[in-house]
């Protein structure tokens, strides 16, 4: 995709002057030149033009509130005076991977007053013996070079080279989910909960049925024992009526024969 129709596409309805980022990386410059970017992105904060072919910065456009500006796997090898002239108020730069090889280019950076961080890693000056030195010589505004100050202590802000793609995953991320519609949130601590709940359930359920089967057989048991002490009531009841029985059949006789005695 050429880099007028990427830009095109990246204005998502809004007039350059309502944009304050830009990212195009990818995208390609027909003849190495700076294309589809105007005056009119007065209010342009953060730009990125990584990978896009860029030879020359000769057409870019004055962009006085720019802070942060990506150029990084290009093939730029001077001309960067125009980024003292249409970019002044720039904070961060990053030209690694660009064909930078002598001090004096980068020199052009001087007028940049408050220019902080210089990324030139992967470009052929950094093979230059004292490289560090003589950068840290020429621009004494800068306080960071390639990540790092002068005492080799990392920049807090060393990551900023990075907002480029974390800013253009983010607009895709936010596309899809426009596209997808709302998506339902799950509640993991309700689920927790609900499982709680039915667990709960289950565990008085189940002690509700023991207590249940349990009393049906402390009942069966005394059944069994009223049934056993009835059986036994009914033995001796037996037994006492045959006892009596067996007295009344041994006095008969003898009642008898009183009987008798009292006839004659």
């Amino acid at each position: 995709m050429d880099m007028k129709k990427r830009i095109s596409l990246e204005l998502r309805n809004r007039t350059p002057l309502e944009v304050t980022e830009l990212v195009v990386d990818n995208c390609r410059s027909t003849d190495g030149e700076v294309e589809g970017l105007t005056d009119d992105f007065k209010a342009l904060e953060f730009l990125s033009m990584v990978n896009v072919g860029l030879s020359s910065l000769a057409k870019l456009p004055t962009l006085s509130k720019l802070r942060k500006l990506e150029l990084s796997d290009n093939s730029i090898s001077g001309g960067l005076e125009a980024l003292s002239e249409k970019c002044p108020n720039l904070t961060y730069l990053n030209l690694s991977g660009n064909k930078i090889q002598d001090l004096s280019t980068v020199e052009a950076l001087h007028s940049l007053k408050n220019l902080k961080s210089l990324d030139l890693f992967n470009c052929d000056i950094t093979s230059l013996e004292e490289y560090r030195e003589s950068v840290f010589e020429l621009l004494p505004q800068i306080s960071y070079l390639d990540g790092f100050d002068q005492e080799d202590s990392e920049a807090p802000d060393s990551e900023e080279g990075g907002e480029a793609e974390d800013h253009e995953e983010e607009e895709e991320e936010e596309e899809e989910g426009a596209a997808a519609g709302p998506t339902e949130v799950f509640d993991d601590d309700d689920d927790e909960e609900e499982d709680d709940e039915e667990d709960e359930d289950g565990g008085v359920e189940e002690v509700g049925l023991s207590y249940l089967m349990k009393e049906e057989i402390e009942d069966e048991e005394d059944d069994d024992d009223y049934v056993e002490e009835e059986e036994e009531e009914e033995e001796v009841d037996d037994d006492d009526e045959e006892g009596v029985q067996g007295e009344k059949r041994k006095r008969d006789p003898e009642d008898e024969g009183d009987d008798d005695d009292e006839d004659d």
